[in-house]
């Protein structure tokens, strides 16, 4: 019998895919939009993980939720260090969120407040996404817009506190195999995490909406 944390990543992949190659995610990583849609798509991401991490400190005692809450994930801080490299230090004034974001995140904050285990499926859909697919978009980042190597603007996806992304991926994925659930709530938990990359995937919709390719 595969395990948990092979069952996830196996029953979301065909979301993962088209979260991965959506319009705005291939024109960006393509070096085809400009760092205006760069700095857009990172304001989404502040709404997300703000959504995330207010709840991490009152779920950190949860049983089911706790043992994934790692200050080391934590990527708030430097999502408002790229934002102030990005807009200036005035950033917040102008901050707005997509409505698909607006829906992203009330999904985060309904989960951690009603059910740890689906604020875990968010948990993974974003955070080992970040460490294993986020790296991709820092290199892109870097070479397209110049920002210097895992600084300012790219900060985000530097996980200073993970020296090693491929050993902690395994023990987060352990995590999963031992979550506090019966066969029931594994299955909701993974129709959780379909539900995340859906909600992901909308965002980049509407932000390709925003930027559209002139033809």
């Amino acid at each position: 019998m595969d395990s948990f944390s092979t069952l996830i990543r196996t029953a979301s992949h065909a979301q993962h895919v088209e979260a991965e190659t959506s319009t705005f995610m291939s024109d960006l990583l393509g070096g085809r939009l400009g760092v205006e849609a760069y700095a857009r798509y990172t304001e989404q991401l502040w709404f997300v993980y703000e959504a995330l991490e207010t709840a991490a400190g009152r779920l950190a005692s949860d049983p089911v939720a706790g043992p994934f809450v790692r200050p080391e994930l934590l990527r708030l801080a430097s999502l408002e260090a790229d934002l102030a490299h990005l807009r200036g230090a005035r950033w917040r004034a102008s901050l707005s969120a997509l409505p698909a974001t607006e829906a992203y995140a009330e999904r985060v904050r309904e989960c951690a407040e009603r059910w740890p285990a689906g604020y875990v499926a968010h948990h993974y859909t974003r955070y080992l996404g970040d460490l294993s697919g986020g790296q991709i978009i820092r290199d892109k980042a870097e070479r397209t817009w110049g920002f210097a190597r895992k600084g300012d603007g790219v900060r985000f996806y530097v996980f200073e506190g993970i020296a090693n992304p491929a050993a902690f991926k395994r023990e987060y994925r352990e995590l999963l195999d031992g979550i506090r659930a019966d066969d029931l709530e594994k299955q909701r938990v993974v129709a959780e995490c379909r539900t995340a990359f859906a909600l992901n995937t909308g965002v980049f919709r509407a932000l390709g909406e925003e930027f559209p390719l002139s033809a």
